[in-house]
């Protein structure tokens, strides 16, 4: 071969190369980013002509579905509008996708890649997505939503054992079917509200006192204290520098780690950050899941992350200079969290200290009724020993026995929880108002987090009594 020909041979080869490099990189490595798209009309139009699955609830409550048009193109419909849909989402060529309906697309449509769609489309085949049967219990929604009523805020709840999520509550909620009208859709994009948010896995909220059982997990399982380690709750200790003050000034001589989460003394709990030190601290915050986007089986930009926040509103690690970790280890400073990530934290000390990774997709399903794929339980970490766990749990349960958390308990039920009440600078009301509990205690079955917006009052008062409707209808 002459020179002159082989540098031919080469440049050929290599176009080839790169032809089958972009080909690979959409049809197979980038085709669920070329799917999302929204300006991608026609993927979109072409799943108009693919007879979707079906989204239920766990107990088969139909929750999406396809209906066939005259022109033999289908448009997704929801049977029960207001009833999940933060978690359910839409699917509309005009509007694209949210939620499971995103999530879980490709089970959803039939398709698994464009390589795939392309060989059916040559086939001449008619393609069916398969179904795609969730963990969610509507029974115990509706409970939630009935209690928050109209106030904004957000419940969820899950099996701390598995991960699986049973209720997901955000309110104010939205008709999925709204947004296949343009005006709909402008509608709640426009409205102030902010409809369209899920408050469960989008909105970052000051925790308050519910974060003394992230700062009681790292004392513990650090070796640092114990439940009955002494340290005092005097009013207006000095804390990185500044006087720190417990609710309503009240002032503690030397009491217990249990009595201090007991009754939320925020300079026990502060002294103990502080002297724990912001390494130890983020080690178990990071453990639980902090600084990163919270996990769950939902797009990317629903998911937001929990943690420390900078100036310009982005995660900064705990270990930042930024950081006064005596306040951040009673849930102020510059501190956001997600409901589902304080569910988490409850979760992770119900199961004996293994944190599962929480999901709503519970099994895909074929036409005929066979599973094709089952959402295993997955581990995410071990955040702290059993033998802590069990010893922070003891210490939850003393506060809904004795604390500021006695409106969560429940008749022949022991519940372990913890109250939190942060002040918020808003117009709308001067507190975020929470509770984070699990229950039974001896066989937890059930972690929830419920807060809500710029309440007035406590945690204990507001929040706790809604967690506690909850778990009774998912425990009954």
């Amino acid at each position: 071969m002459n020179a002159p020909i082989g540098r031919l041979f080469v440049v050929v080869v290599l176009l080839f190369a790169v032809l089958v490099g972009f080909t690979s990189r959409w049809t197979v490595f980038e085709a669920n980013a070329l799917r999302d798209n929204s300006k991608n009309r026609r993927e979109l139009l072409e799943e108009q002509r693919i007879h979707r699955g079906v989204i239920r609830a766990g107990d088969g409550t139909l929750l999406a579905r396809s209906l066939k048009q005259s022109d033999d193109s289908f448009v997704r419909t929801y049977p029960l509008p207001r009833l999940f849909p933060h978690a359910v989402g839409y699917n509309f060529i005009d509007r694209g996708r949210a939620g499971l309906e995103r999530s879980y697309n490709d089970d959803l449509s039939g398709r698994k890649n464009e390589l795939g769609g392309l060989i059916d489309r040559l086939e001449g085949s008619t393609k069916e997505g398969d179904d795609l049967i969730t963990s969610l219990d509507p029974g115990a929604q509706r409970v939630a939503e009935q209690q928050l009523g109209d106030r904004k805020g957000a419940v969820v709840a899950l099996d701390p054992r598995t991960g699986a999520i049973k209720v997901m509550a955000s309110v104010p909620g939205y008709d999925p079917n709204d947004v296949r009208r343009a005006s709909g859709f402008t509608a709640l994009n426009r409205d102030l509200d902010a409809p369209l948010l899920n408050r469960v896995t989008q909105s970052g909220y000051p925790p308050g006192s519910t974060f003394k059982v992230v700062t009681a997990i790292a004392a513990i399982d650090s070796g640092r204290y114990t439940p009955e380690s002494r340290i005092s709750g005097r009013n207006g200790k000095v804390i990185s520098g500044v006087p720190l003050n417990n609710d309503g000034g009240e002032s503690f001589g030397d009491i217990t780690l249990t009595d201090a989460l007991t009754h939320s003394v925020n300079t026990v709990f502060g002294e103990v950050g502080e002297k724990l030190g912001k390494d130890t601290m983020r080690t178990y915050m990071r453990r639980l899941g902090f600084e990163e986007p919270v996990e769950v089986d939902l797009p990317a930009d629903e998911r937001a992350a929990s943690g420390e926040r900078n100036s310009k509103r982005h995660i900064i690690p705990a270990t930042s200079g930024s950081v006064d970790v005596g306040r951040m280890a009673i849930g102020q400073d510059k501190l956001t969290v997600t409901p589902l990530q304080m569910a988490m934290v409850a979760a992770a000390v119900a199961n004996g200290g293994k944190l599962m990774k929480p999901h709503i997709g519970d099994r895909i399903v074929d036409r005929d009724g066979r599973t094709v794929n089952r959402i295993e339980p997955q581990e995410m970490s071990q955040v702290m020993s059993s033998d802590t766990a069990s010893k922070v749990g003891a210490m939850m349960a003393q506060v809904v026995k004795e604390g500021t958390g006695t409106a969560a308990a429940l008749e022949g039920i022991d519940v372990a929880g913890k109250t939190g009440t942060a002040e918020v600078d808003r117009r709308c009301g001067p507190n975020q108002l929470w509770f984070i509990a699990f229950a039974p205690v001896q066989d937890p079955r059930v972690a929830i987090a419920a807060t809500v917006e710029c309440g007035t009052g406590f945690g204990g008062t507001v929040a706790a009594p809604i967690a506690k409707a909850v778990m009774q209808e998912l425990l009954k």
